[in-house]
């Protein structure tokens, strides 16, 4: 079902071009049940053996349903634009020699190249949401990329699908250009944010767009679906950046060009900086038993906790081991815990550390962790993503953890962890 002949497709050569990686956000490091073929938590673009892209050729207006069908018949990758029942746009695109195109959806038929599905908040729930309920298009989108240097990568709103078809019904978004042009919008749309200054620990969240099919940008529509199309921002393009967010409607995913990973901390480096922490010896100050960051696979997997597992008291950071005290009541008995050391009431939860490389802004150390979930990564880090206003449902906005995309809490977003060293 989820065969990896596209990626193989793409796979690095002798002397691989890698554009960049697509990172779903709300994994840590993998899918809850695993990667499995083109299911997966992030994507690799790789330049591809054969260039695949297309560009926009001949335009027919038909008249007929059989003129229509007729075109549709050649073979050839062609985007139909249904004005009214009786009149239909059909924009033809030939091959590209230039750019490699990749196809992103929850479609499992053979021209997505990266399966999606909705992302669910908390990252532990086993198996994924039916279908039946995404918000996902089959068919969401694609991002062309040159294949000589710089290697620009665009993005564009809705696939082609396994007819070489994009289709845009007589109740989608659509509308024609001063120069002529059809252009249109999908369903439920294809956001994307440029952050100001790339993705570094200066930079600051840009501003939400929507992208048309034809890869212009607009403003966002008053409601995700809406029929009436935002405005067009002309000084914008849709060339993805390091640090490029890209909602579709149930999952973001995170553009990471292939620089940008170059300065990212390696798995090795996440490792050291675990063993580190561990290495020296932090204690629960009020059992005085030797804490432990779990290994970063078990972390991946959020699986069972362990001993030596660290937790804290997230309205203060200090920083213990389990214990089943502290309770502000029987109804609170989950949620709101007193702290032993500054007697702060807050919830009291279990630390793990983040491990995709890709969501990290810098290489520093683990100290601080989001609220509530308490995945741990670098300050900077944390700060980052406790900024970046991501899409939720239809038209609100809340900051996340990119590890498992539990909203952060609008009044503390993260706090900084206060270990105590051993005592003897």
């Amino acid at each position: 079902m989820f065969s990896s002949s596209q990626e193989e497709n793409c796979a690095p050569s002798k002397d691989p071009v890698k554009y960049g990686e697509l990172v779903v956000l709300g994994y840590n490091g993998s899918l809850p049940n695993g990667d499995r073929g083109r299911r997966k938590s992030r994507f690799a673009l790789y330049r591809r053996t054969k260039a695949n892209g297309v560009k926009p050729s001949t335009v027919h207006i038909l008249n007929t349903p059989q003129a229509n069908k007729a075109v549709n018949c050649k073979g050839q990758h062609s985007i139909s634009y249904t004005l009214s029942r009786n009149q239909t746009v059909v924009v033809e695109y030939c091959h590209d020699k230039d750019t490699d195109m990749f196809q992103i959806g929850r479609s499992t038929e053979s021209p997505i190249d990266f399966v999606v599905t909705d992302t669910i908040a908390g990252g532990q729930e086993g198996e994924e949401t039916p279908i039946t309920q995404s918000t996902i298009s089959r068919f969401a989108c694609r991002v062309v990329c040159e294949r000589n240097p710089p290697f620009t990568a665009r993005i564009y709103a809705a696939g082609f699908d396994s007819s070489k078809n994009i289709f845009l019904g007589e109740k989608a978004a659509k509308w024609k250009n001063p120069d002529g042009h059809m252009d249109g919008l999908t369903t439920n749309g294809v956001l994307v944010m440029h952050p100001k200054g790339g993705f570094t620990t200066e930079s600051k969240p840009g501003v939400w767009r929507e992208i048309s099919v034809c890869g212009d940008v607009y403003t966002l529509r008053e409601t995700r679906s809406a029929q009436t199309p935002g405005k067009l921002v002309e000084n914008e393009s849709n060339i993805l950046q390091d640090g490029s967010l890209v909602d579709l409607c149930g999952a973001t995913l995170l553009w990471r060009t292939a620089e940008g990973l170059f300065h990212t901390p390696t798995q090795k480096h996440l490792e050291a900086l675990r063993q580190e922490i561990n290495a020296a010896r932090p204690q629960c100050p009020v059992g005085l038993n030797t804490l432990a960051f779990p290994s970063m696979q078990r972390s991946r997997a959020l699986s069972s906790l362990e001993d030596k597992q660290p937790w804290v008291y997230l309205a203060c950071g200090h920083v213990h081991g389990y214990h089943n005290w502290g309770h502000r009541s029987e109804q609170e008995a989950s949620t709101q815990r007193e702290c032993p050391m500054c007697r702060m009431v807050g919830p009291y939860v279990p630390l793990w550390l983040g491990c995709e490389a890709a969501f990290y802004v810098d290489t520093g150390a683990p100290t601080h962790a989001f609220v509530p979930c308490g995945h741990v990564c670098s300050e900077k880090s944390v700060k980052y993503w406790a900024e970046i206003p991501l899409p939720h449902g239809t038209h609100a906005f809340h900051a996340a953890c990119p590890f498992c995309a539990t909203q952060l809490s609008l009044t503390q977003g993260c706090t900084k962890l206060i270990f105590q060293g051993p005592v003897d």
